[in-house]
């Protein structure tokens, strides 16, 4: 399987986990309930961190924690892949 055929596969399951627990608050990446994700640039490591815990973080408030039975370690990687994804596709736009 090519390369881009991996990566789009795996955009597709980090955007089933971002609608399974993310978009209610950031729909589409974007400010809801909770702050726009599309325009926080900051690391994998650092957004792990932020779904795990419910710690205040870079002046974004408080967010309900995801725990390791909530969202897998591998669901994580997918979803930080779609994040990055999210992030580059609204950049395009400019």
């Amino acid at each position: 399987m090519a390369k881009s055929m991996v990566k789009n596969e795996e955009i597709k399951k980090g955007e089933i986990v971002f609608m399974n627990n993310c978009q209610k608050c950031h729909p589409g990446g974007e400010a809801g309930v909770g702050p726009s994700l599309n325009n926080l640039a900051i690391p994998g490591v650092t957004k792990r961190f932020r779904v795990r815990s419910k710690a205040f973080l870079f002046g974004l408030g408080r967010m309900p924690s995801f725990k390791k039975n909530e969202i897998s370690k591998e669901e994580m990687d997918y979803l930080i892949v779609y994040m990055k994804a999210l992030r580059n596709h609204d950049e395009s736009k400019n």
